[in-house]
């Protein structure tokens, strides 16, 4: 791994949830895994992950009497990806 890549970020799924949310910013599982074309139980993981490291908030409700799950990208996740961003251009500029 590059020096000064983020860890949390540095993860394919993780990477990808956290990149569609920056486009549109709050989105529900479902949506999530079918865009990232991931399994759930990796997804829910991925997404605990994501934040316990405070990048997305998770808000659990029900939708016609159905669990919900909502992520939500936070300012820090929207930093972190900023950073992560800024660190991969750096490499390709050297």
């Amino acid at each position: 791994m590059f020096k000064g890549l983020n860890p949390i970020l540095h993860s394919e799924l993780r990477l990808a949830v956290v990149s569609l949310l920056i486009s549109i910013q709050e989105a529900d599982f479902m949506y999530i895994m079918e865009q990232t074309k991931s399994t759930g139980g990796n997804l829910s993981v991925q997404i605990e992950k994501l934040s316990n490291a405070g990048y997305i908030e998770v808000t659990k409700t029900f939708k016609n009497k159905r669990p919900c799950t909502i992520c939500k990208i936070t300012a820090d996740g929207i930093r972190a990806f900023e950073e992560y961003v800024q660190a991969i251009k750096s490499y390709i500029e050297k």
